[in-house]
């Protein structure tokens, strides 16, 4: 690209830094909502853990501290509105709690901050792009993904409560629940506005996807060959194609669903259906199965959707902080290619309960262990990546290396699910509970924060504190494994995942004591992101300043730049000479590393 490039006029503060078309700045949006959407999101399950660990049948035999009763009691009530009278948690404002704590982290947190926050950011410097292809469109799919957000969060004002059949939304409770109120607009229900904002949601998502698969494809800087990209940028390749192909059939879903709650239809509401002992006045032949296929054939995709972006940070970090070249690098994008694959023809191991057939069922028990196989070979990667490295400890790498361990343990404990036979016995257990938050929250979530402290000099020009860092670290892996390890055992006794007292059945009170480790355990976890939060906001303003554009000595182009990089991002177009990670050459006595943007004949 020409120096011209960089010569334009000065925008405004609002067509640059709100309604911006530069890929950074985007990124830097959704990076900043979708943490505060996870912050909101781990608010409310502080309030289902209080709930789980004291219920208010129990207070005279298990009484809560006195200071989580006055929290419970101020911030319970003010966003209960009216649901937990006199202390008291409801049991639908129990599950109005599971759903949008489920659908923030996954839809609001996890999805933005890896492809739209991460993605955004990253991608395009690291194949040396000026921008996204399409950049309008790239604003577009945050405004849209905005708006989608402040909709379910509007459902709480809503005067029939938040959306309460379950962060799946199967029908017919879905449909049937919370009927239009007299004086409100017919669409102002809770679980109306949730449908509506997951619309908004998957929209931003298909934007956003197009847009990453058209920059990668079509704006490679000259040199950059496909096997020459970072496993980063494979991993959002993946990924886009999975959001693309697996959101258009819940989309569609979504809309239906819609127009069954408000338009009278009965895509998914069968005949003969009855409700507090009233026929519900519904033309029928709906077929409430067709709903949870159409589901599941995105939300298994949507779990690698989560973990691939992830997997993707964690093999740039590995890769500099060991100073050698990824074990078996080409294998990994393999993996990973049939891993995006494999997680179409899954789906229905969610669904054995339904009765779908043992022939069914069979095909799908095959098809759940033959997709475990890339992910173990994409982690024995990363782990023969490690064999013989001098490694460097800092924070993005103790993140970076306490991902494998949780992943595997999420992935192991998934196996049993995936027959047919053993998941009649866990099937709505805390066992399930568990096995997905291994993968999600220490798995991916310890990849998001590896990503934040690994790129943040480029992106402020300054360095955070590794003090700080490692606090936030140690107190998170504690806090984390104290939280979700007892569950499997929980689960396994049989405690349902949806209960909201477990103290009301009698064969599972024996286990009560890990509910209440759960939940001190979510506690600590909150309070060991004091630090990062602190370390977050200081270091923007009193942190170290990186003294080059390159504080890793990493490999990738994005740290061809200037820090942090300018509009268009490049001073000059850059050019690529050699492989992603070309560390620990002999040839090169004075530096341990070749950058791809070095010619040769200067190095």
């Amino acid at each position: 690209m020409s120096q011209g490039h960089n010569d334009h006029h000065d925008p405004g503060w609002i067509r640059k830094y709100v309604f911006s078309v530069d890929h950074k700045v985007i990124g830097i949006q959704y990076s900043v909502t979708a943490l505060l959407f996870l912050f909101f999101g781990f608010t409310l399950i502080m309030l289902m853990r209080f709930q789980l660990a004291y219920p208010a049948a129990a207070w005279d035999t298990n009484p809560p501290p006195g200071f989580l009763k006055a929290l419970w009691g101020g911030f319970g009530n003010w966003i209960g509105r009216g649901l937990m009278p006199e202390g008291v948690m409801a049991p639908e404002f129990y599950n109005s709690l599971g759903v949008m704590h489920g659908t923030i982290m996954i839809f609001l947190g996890v999805v933005p901050l890896s492809v739209g926050g991460f993605g955004n950011y990253v991608m395009p410097l690291q194949i040396g792009a000026p921008d996204m292809a399409f950049p309008k469109i790239n604003m577009m799919s945050y405004w849209v993904y905005f708006i989608g957000g402040v909709v379910m969060l509007a459902s709480f004002f809503c005067p029939g409560g938040v959306a309460n059949s379950g962060w799946t939304a199967y029908p017919p409770l879905s449909v049937v629940s919370q009927p239009a109120i007299e004086g409100f607009p017919f669409w102002f229900t809770g679980q109306t506005m949730w449908i509506l904002g997951m619309v908004f949601l998957i929209t931003s998502s298909l934007l956003g996807s197009i847009n990453f698969i058209v920059t990668i494809i079509q704006m490679r800087a000259p040199g950059l060959s496909l096997f020459r990209m970072p496993v980063f940028v494979w991993a959002q390749l993946v990924t886009s194609f999975l959001l693309l192909l697996a959101f258009p059939p819940l989309e569609a879903a979504a809309v239906l669903q819609l127009m069954d709650r408000v338009a009278g239809t009965s895509f998914f509401l069968p005949s003969g259906l009855v409700v507090s002992g009233e026929a519900v006045a519904v033309s029928g032949g709906g077929n409430p199965l067709l709903w949870q296929h159409l589901f599941w054939f995105l939300a298994h995709p949507e779990v690698y959707v989560l973990i691939l972006p992830g997997i993707g940070i964690v093999a740039e970090i590995i890769a500099c902080n060991t100073r050698k070249p990824l074990w078996g690098f080409r294998t990994m994008v393999y993996s990973m290619m049939f891993l995006g694959f494999m997680s179409f023809i899954v789906w229905a191991h969610h669904m054995y309960m339904t009765g779908m057939g043992t022939t069914i069922s069979a095909f799908f028990q095959m098809t759940t262990m033959i997709i475990s196989v890339p992910s173990v070979i994409i982690l024995t990667c990363l782990l023969l990546s490690l064999w013989g490295a001098s490694i460097r400890f800092n924070t993005p790498m103790l993140f970076a290396l306490s991902f494998l361990p949780m992943f595997a343990i999420g992935g192991l404990t998934g196996l049993p699910l995936g027959l047919a036979t053993s998941d009649i016995y866990l099937h709505d257990t805390y066992y399930v509970i568990g096995h997905f938050h291994y993968v999600v929250a220490p798995g991916t979530i310890f990849a998001m924060f590896a990503g934040i402290y690994h790129w943040y000099p480029k992106a402020t020009g300054r360095q955070l504190s590794e003090l700080f860092g490692k606090m936030h670290f140690w107190g998170s892996f504690i806090a984390i494994n104290l939280t979700f390890m007892p569950m499997f055992f929980a689960g396994m006794a049989g405690m349902l995942r949806r209960g909201y007292d477990p103290t009301y059945y009698e064969y599972i009170q024996s286990v009560q004591s890990m509910n209440v480790m759960s939940s001190w355990g979510a506690w600590l976890l909150g309070l060991a992101q004091i630090p990062f939060i602190i370390n977050f906001f200081a270091s923007i303003f009193a942190g170290k300043k990186v003294e080059s554009d390159n504080p890793w000595q990493a490999t990738t182009l994005e740290w061809a730049t200037p820090t942090p990089p300018p509009h268009g991002n490049f001073v000059t177009e850059p050019r690529v000479y050699r492989d992603a990670y070309e560390y620990s050459n002999p040839e090169r006595p004075d530096d341990d590393f070749w950058p791809q943007f070095v010619e040769p004949e200067k190095s």
